[in-house]
């Protein structure tokens, strides 16, 4: 059993280490200038309450954080909501979680009144990227924004809402 709640101040340390696990367990290093070398990481409860933001966390029942993911406005072009740090322990794949996620992020936007949501992500993380068009990201040429990820995540995507 599985629960889906906002990001809490003192789940800052508990979806830090869910973002270093899975991290490392895909190779995603953060030399290479991906999510986990995100001067942020260790804080990302304030960073998610500024406007037009948003994460939620997700936890067993045991009250054990084992994935979440958010948005926020994109860097460089505040008109689009970014999907961010999706990260989900092995036990957690395969729930259909992924997608919960997504279809909060999405009526987030749009109770927000954005009409867009973007993406970077990497071929190593090939499930994910399945999910991404199942659920109607279309993929870019080039990236949007200035995420600071563009040259280690190498697909753009970007769902109209």
């Amino acid at each position: 059993m599985f629960q889906i709640r906002p990001l809490q101040l003192e789940d800052n340390a508990s979806i830090a280490n869910v973002i270093r696990t899975v991290s490392k367990e895909f190779g995603l290093a953060p030399e290479s200038g991906f999510a986990v070398a995100d001067p942020i990481l260790d804080d990302l409860y304030h960073v998610y309450a500024q406007a037009n933001a948003q994460y939620w966390v997700i936890e067993n029942q045991h009250g054990t954080i084992l994935g979440g993911g958010g948005l926020s406005p994109l860097v460089g072009d505040s008109s689009i909501l970014e999907i961010q740090k999706m990260y989900f322990m092995p036990e957690l794949r395969g729930h259909g979680l992924a997608k919960d996620i997504l279809e909060l992020c999405f009526q987030f936007a749009k109770d927000h009144n954005f009409k867009a949501c973007y993406l970077e992500t990497t071929h190593t993380l090939g499930q994910a990227v399945k999910l991404y068009e199942k659920v109607g990201f279309q993929h870019l040429q080039a990236p949007k924004g200035n995420t600071g990820h563009s040259q280690a995540c190498e697909i753009w995507m970007l769902k109209t809402l």
